[in-house]
């Protein structure tokens, strides 16, 4: 029979699809029990005929690549993933990228990251939510009516943010935080990490150097000297910044938790607040100050943040709600200096564009109606019962072979072993985590080349988030807990 040249162009196309396919299931784009489009969308998408695609879904098949089931889209082979998974680890390493100065300098020292464990009883991570502790209802209700609301024009936005957003948090920072400012001195930023990128490229260059607490959170130490700055670490002791320790110190900026430290969850009387500003006004410096989850306070009455005192022109607030509705959002915002505000949002502008507009409307809306306060008010409340339980059982299970430090506010508190020396912290990790417990050191928040990093080489300390734990998990996580410390002693 001869074959027509429709057919030959057609079994052409179909041995194209069919390597295309091939190579990209062996190379894990698809995962185990992936799912391929089914073979109309495929024609569809690729402009052929259903028939050429079908030719090579049925290559594909009698090779073994994928399973087919009658009205079904066709799926991966289970064992075809395990060879996928041995020819990307034996692929030879690519060669050396040329990068820029920023590139090394990450590359030199990357931020780290580690996938959460799964399948734990009990993981004490901080910065996690409880998914029951979402407003599921309201967000619905709120983004459901941003998007049915009718828009003028579907174009870009302010790089600053939505002036209703912007508005409306202008009004819940003076009645929630005593912050005074003007609807143009908020930036809508995707989370406080963006926030902190975008201080960094404003205000540091490469030899800059910038003061940080010591410990402290290593995402801000590591977005300023991506820039080729240096950090100046300061030690923490029970009020948080030792400002007596700065004294004639040069530097760009600093960046403070002053409100609940991090990780040690000091809060800075107003007489070293004082003395920072001075030490900023001085130096003719910039003072970050991330009030990351000043919502929760349990045993303490709010002090004003620097933003708020007199003689802090030159602070820069920083807010999210991460910790309030969900990380998953990354809305966060700045209040900058008035002289700043122009600068900080053409830097958004080249960052992004804006932070997406539906969202903006969402958290507006809930901000408006008093929804998102009476949220905060009952997720405080639920975090202080959390809080007491996780204080309870570990009272309960070591008694004073555990000290705990940060109780007055936030998310999470740090639980000191004194009787457990410093080198039995990894195994210590190992041994709970067998047991269906994620615990996480202190000591990796602490500057390496600071003398404050003695203080964590003398015993094991653990920083304990309980803000994704119900009562029932922690006091059970507690119990491991004391297990793997039992093996240990």
């Amino acid at each position: 029979m001869k074959t027509t040249p429709a057919r030959r162009a057609d079994r052409m196309g179909a041995r194209q699809i069919y390597e295309a396919l091939r190579d990209q299931i062996m190379s894990l784009v698809y995962g185990t029990d992936g799912l391929l489009p089914s073979s109309r969308a495929l024609a569809d998408e690729m402009g052929v005929a259903r028939s050429t695609v079908t030719v090579a879904y049925e290559q594909l098949a009698a090779e073994g690549f994928i399973e087919t089931r009658h009205g079904a889209r066709p799926r991966v082979a289970r064992a075809v993933v395990q060879r996928g998974r041995t020819r990307v680890a034996s692929r030879p390493s690519a060669r050396r990228a040329h990068l820029s100065a920023f590139g090394e300098r990450l590359r030199q020292d990357p931020p780290r990251w580690t996938e959460p464990p799964r399948g734990l009883v009990a993981n004490f991570r901080y910065g996690e939510l409880s998914p029951s502790d979402f407003p599921v209802l309201a967000w619905k209700k709120a983004m459901a009516a941003a998007v049915a609301r009718k828009p003028e024009r579907l174009a870009y936005d302010n790089p600053s943010g939505s002036l209703r957003l912007r508005t409306a948090l202008q009004g819940y920072l003076w009645r929630s935080r005593s912050v005074r400012c003007e609807v143009d001195q908020i930036v809508v930023v995707n989370g406080s990490q963006q926030g902190l990128d975008i201080c960094a490229r404003l205000l540091l260059d490469a030899g800059d150097r910038f003061l940080m607490e010591d410990p402290g959170y290593q995402m801000a130490r590591h977005t300023f000297a991506a820039t080729g700055a240096e950090a100046v670490p300061i030690p923490v002791d029970a009020d948080g910044l030792e400002t007596a320790r700065i004294g004639d110190i040069e530097a760009r900026l600093a960046y403070v938790t002053p409100s609940h430290q991090y990780p040690l969850g000091a809060v800075m009387p107003i007489g070293r607040r004082h003395q920072l500003l001075a030490w900023a006004r001085k130096a003719d410096a910039y003072v970050i100050e991330d009030d990351y989850d000043s919502e929760y306070r349990y045993d303490t009455k709010p002090i004003p943040p620097l933003h708020a005192l007199e003689g802090s022109d030159n602070v820069i607030y920083l807010g999210t709600i991460s910790k309030t509705l969900s990380p998953t959002l990354r809305i966060g915002y700045l209040v900058v200096p008035a002289g700043l505000r122009s600068l900080f949002a053409a830097a958004k502008q080249i960052m992004d564009r804006h932070t997406p507009l539906f969202e903006q409307d969402a958290l507006a809306a809930m901000l408006e109606s008093g929804t998102y306060d009476r949220h905060v008010r009952r997720v405080r409340r639920r975090n202080a019962e959390r809080q007491q339980a996780l204080l309870d059982a570990l009272r309960r299970r070591f008694g004073d072979r555990v000290r705990i430090e940060g109780t007055a506010a936030g998310l999470h508190v740090v639980a000191w072993f004194d009787h457990l020396p410093h080198k039995r912290e990894d195994a210590l990790i190992r041994t709970a985590h067998a047991k269906g417990v994620g615990i996480y050191p202190v000591s990796a928040l602490f500057d390496e080349r600071s003398a404050s990093r003695g203080r964590s080489r003398r015993a094991v300390g653990l920083v304990m988030g309980y803000s994704a734990l119900e009562v029932a998990q922690i006091e059970r996580g507690c119990r491991l807990l004391a297990q793997a410390v039992d093996q240990l002693d």
